[in-house]
């Protein structure tokens, strides 16, 4: 089974785009588990949830109620909630395409491969360096790549039930970068690739930082990434002068998308 983990505030504009995109997978629906968490939303979500799961009763479909928390509180309740052998995540404005569990599963399931994590393109994006890949269409997901370049954003994220087990859950006192900081504890224990194939449309096509939500906040972003880098060399996993080098790079990114921000570029 696959456990789908929905963190849902204030959806109600794309929240039924969101679950139709799980039910139109070209997959076997009865292999999904819906966890979708209502993190306080003041809006009408929570009941066209409700109504969607009457409606669609071939869907496993749970609706989890918290207050507002913010999203990393919302996952990690749907986490706690998730019975299947894979995860998957996937935010409520957001949705997949339809071969999206098909094609990444083939690569988790295929016993003469070694993915225990894996993600994918979205929105027209393509495969940059630090990644390269090789000739079965798949890029290798590392800690220093991460930092240098994070790639695969949250929704295209599908992985084995041994990544929470060995990994733990989302940092809930971070609201910024808080996917990225996850990513990184799960290159620890675990292999980790992006599929070089556009399976996800996220956001309405609009760019990832800069543009809307939460990443609209650019010097608040920033602090989560300067935050994963400390936190990756207080725990030893990056030397002192990696460190140095890394927050310089990152310095320099966070200028280029605060010119690319105030000149739309």
């Amino acid at each position: 089974m696959i456990s789908v983990i929905i963190p849902m505030f204030n959806a109600e504009k794309t929240i039924i785009r969101t679950l139709d995109s799980v039910r139109n997978q070209d997959y076997d629906l009865n292999q999904f588990e819906i966890i979708i968490i209502n993190d306080g939303s003041t809006d009408n979500s929570k009941t066209l949830v409700e109504n969607y799961k009457n409606i669609h009763s071939e869907l496993n479909i749970k609706i989890i109620g918290q207050e507002n928390g913010g999203v990393s509180k919302a996952r990690n309740e749907g986490l706690k909630a998730a019975t299947g052998n894979y995860i998957a995540l996937l935010d409520s404005d957001d949705e997949w395409l339809p071969q999206k569990t098909k094609t990444q599963m083939g690569f988790l399931e295929d016993k003469s491969l070694d993915v225990d994590f894996i993600t994918c393109l979205r929105n027209g994006e393509k495969i940059w360096f630090p990644y390269k890949k090789n000739a079965i269409n798949l890029a290798r997901i590392t800690l220093r790549k991460l930092l240098l370049r994070v790639d695969g954003q949250t929704s295209t994220a599908l992985f084995k039930r041994k990544v929470l087990d060995n990994t733990g859950f989302f940092d809930e006192k971070q609201r910024y970068s808080e996917d990225a900081n996850y990513w990184m504890k799960i290159s620890k224990n675990n292999v980790m690739y992006i599929l070089a194939q556009e399976l996800v449309f996220t956001g309405g096509g609009k760019r990832s930082f800069g543009a809307s939500g939460l990443s609209a906040n650019l010097q608040e972003m920033e602090k989560g990434i300067q935050k994963n880098l400390y936190e990756m060399y207080q725990l030893k996993r990056i030397s002192y002068l990696e460190y140095i080098l890394f927050f310089i790079f990152s310095k320099l990114k966070y200028i280029v998308r605060v010119l690319k921000a105030k000149y739309d570029l």
